[in-house]
């Protein structure tokens, strides 16, 4: 297989191009999936803070500030993005 082959260009400058910015989105996708982690472990430190304290799992009030935040910063598509985030968050304890 060629790489215009693998990348779907048309030429080999741009298959380069393409494979390079793919190693680039593969190693950001990596950094990602470790924030995701790493804000599940958080959230599960806050969650069992609120409710040894008494408190509920899920503070409503909270995830609407969140759910407003990525809609702000990524517009429509925030909104959903931001309800995976916190179903992936909630109840990890």
């Amino acid at each position: 297989m060629t790489p215009t082959e693998n990348t779907g260009a048309r030429t080999d400058e741009a298959a380069t191009i393409i494979g390079d910015a793919r190693e680039r989105i593969d190693a950001l996708d990596d950094r990602i999936i470790g924030l995701v982690q790493e804000r599940m472990a958080v959230s599960a430190v806050v969650q069992d803070a609120r409710i040894t304290s008494g408190g509920r799992r899920v503070s409503l009030s909270r995830e609407m500030e969140i759910l407003s935040h990525y809609r702000n910063a990524l517009g429509k598509p925030g909104t959903p993005l931001a309800m995976t985030l916190l179903e992936l968050c909630r109840g990890r304890i």
